[in-house]
């Protein structure tokens, strides 16, 4: 990078702070600072969703991915990325949305609490906590081994410098700040996805790339699924990705609860799907010709995409490409890191501490920003231990631990919140979110913690979600909970049409460990 290159970086970074400064103004309560108080347009949401799923781990573990294997990149990543959701958009985004118009909540699982009881609400916050700052941590790491290798600056500098600058936006701006960057951030990303297309295009046989380069790859490289990425494999990603990315995972979730309606949260979902079918082809396509441009350096062939940014690209377009890693990387942070502030301040806090309970709007407001800020430092933390043995590399992290944790957690949220699942109560929920954690590890490791070496990593990810799928289900039939109160919620939550008060609804103070005004609120 030169020194235009650096104009361009040091230009976007101050336009993320500026965007969080004015979305400062927009932010008066928690409402509107977890869920841009019911006002986000759907078009901004689906936006805003798409940005939010995916980091700079694209340009460097599933580049690796492309370089190696070539389209099963796509067909097992974001292809079923795109199903999962699609499917969402009429199963899960408009009942999220509900939990906000309807029950007044300002965060996902605050719910949980009348839907099951305090422990299960608590054992699914803790644990989705402590997986979101391994995964954001894995993200760090990935845009700062990018930057290692374009300014030559160290993994830890560069892991300080991008979450300095992501805390300053997202604290100050909360939802809205997210939203509105990830929008620039999206923008930049299409002209530097696209630039990066038609100079790879260039430097082959041109716009004819596109059906010429095929025979030129190495073999197998247009195979659907290869290596470790089988079809056993697509189809249990399928499965997590649907609840994964229509909430399970909790950021995605706020944004169909930030739209003015049910119909405005299924309308994001759609576009959400549609860019994640159409945009993420324009980024694998240089990925997949890379083995014709570059020879990578490293044996998962991480470092491919950014030696091809380097070698194909003059000063400018270097540093546009260099900003749109960044863009990925600092949406999907800024966005967790909103989404676990939600849930520390109105899930956990009221239940360690009596105070918090009778937080005022103002003392509510401050701690989702000093929780927002904590967050972000253990996942920076975590960031600079990422490649120990414990984690072992960035891409396994992303694939094996959030793949193989997220449905165990997922599954009593998701469920939940529909009628066909009312009899499963706090026993099947925290049974099934108990056992698939125990999955996972037993899966994965020995019982003196050393890692399996001959287990599929199709299996290492798809069974725990199994296991605690089939037990939430099984549970529920043979020992059934539904009460009449239970009953009344998930009926708030599916009712068609958008009930009173939809739009910029209020959230009411801090709820106590005894709390029970939505399970009353309903029954009237």
């Amino acid at each position: 990078m030169n020194s235009l290159d650096w104009v361009v970086l040091i230009g976007y970074f101050g336009v993320m702070i500026a965007i969080g400064l004015w979305s400062h103004k927009r932010v008066d309560n928690v409402s509107d600072f977890f869920t841009a108080g019911g006002k986000m347009p759907w078009w901004l949401s689906g936006i805003s969703h798409h940005m939010s799923g995916y980091s700079a781990v694209m340009f460097t573990g599933y580049a690796g991915i492309a370089y190696q294997f070539g389209v099963t990149s796509f067909v097992t990543w974001s292809l079923p990325i795109a199903i999962g959701i699609g499917i969402g958009a009429q199963l899960f985004a408009p009942r999220l949305n509900r939990l906000r118009s309807r029950l007044h909540v300002a965060s996902p699982l605050e719910y949980l609490k009348n839907r099951y009881n305090i422990p299960t609400q608590q054992a699914l916050a803790w644990s989705g906590l402590l997986l979101k700052i391994v995964d954001v941590g894995a993200k760090w790491a990935a845009i700062a081994t990018l930057l290692s290798v374009f300014t030559g600056i160290s993994i830890t500098q560069g892991i300080f410098i991008t979450g300095c600058i992501t805390a300053v936006y997202c604290t100050v701006g909360g939802l809205w700040a997210d939203a509105l960057t990830e929008l620039g951030q999206f923008i930049i990303q299409l002209f530097a996805g696209v630039a990066m297309l038609v100079t790879a295009m260039a430097k082959l046989d041109g716009i004819s790339t596109l059906w010429t380069v095929w025979d030129k790859l190495p073999e197998g490289h247009t195979d659907p699924t290869a290596g470790p990425y089988t079809v056993t494999f697509l189809l249990a990603y399928l499965f997590i990705k649907t609840f994964e990315y229509n909430g399970g995972m909790w950021n995605q979730a706020q944004r169909y609860m930030a739209t003015d309606s049910a119909a405005s949260a299924t309308r994001s979902a759609r576009l959400s799907a549609i860019l994640w079918l159409v945009w993420p082809t324009v980024l694998f396509f240089p990925m997949w010709c890379a083995p014709l441009l570059v020879h990578a350096q490293k044996p998962d062939a991480s470092d491919s995409y950014a030696l091809m940014t380097e070698q194909l690209l003059p000063h400018g377009l270097l540093g546009l490409v260099v900003v749109g890693f960044f863009s990925h990387t600092m949406a999907m942070c800024s966005s967790d890191a909103n989404a676990i502030a939600a849930v520390f301040t109105r899930d956990i806090a009221p239940v360690l501490s009596k105070a918090a309970r009778t937080w005022s709007s103002r003392t509510g407001l401050l701690a989702a920003r000093v929780s927002t800020l904590g967050f972000l430092g253990l996942s920076m933390a975590l960031a600079t231990q990422i490649n120990s043995p414990t984690f072992k590399d960035i891409i396994s992290v992303v694939i094996k631990w959030v793949a193989g944790l997220m449905g165990p957690i997922a599954i009593p949220f998701m469920l939940g919140l529909l009628r066909r699942f009312r009899k499963s109560g706090p026993t099947a929920a925290l049974v099934s979110w108990a056992a698939g954690l125990l999955a996972f590890y037993f899966t994965n490791y020995n019982f003196d913690g050393s890692v399996k070496t001959n287990v599929a990593l199709q299996y290492q990810v798809a069974l725990p979600l199994a296991i605690s799928l089939v037990l939430y289900i099984a549970i529920g039939f043979i020992k059934p909970e539904d009460t009449p109160e239970r009953d009344a919620l998930i009926e708030q939550i599916n009712t068609d049409g958008d009930g009173p008060s939809a739009t910029g609804a209020t959230v009411p103070a801090q709820a106590g460990a005894g709390d029970t005004t939505v399970a009353e609120g309903v029954k009237d």
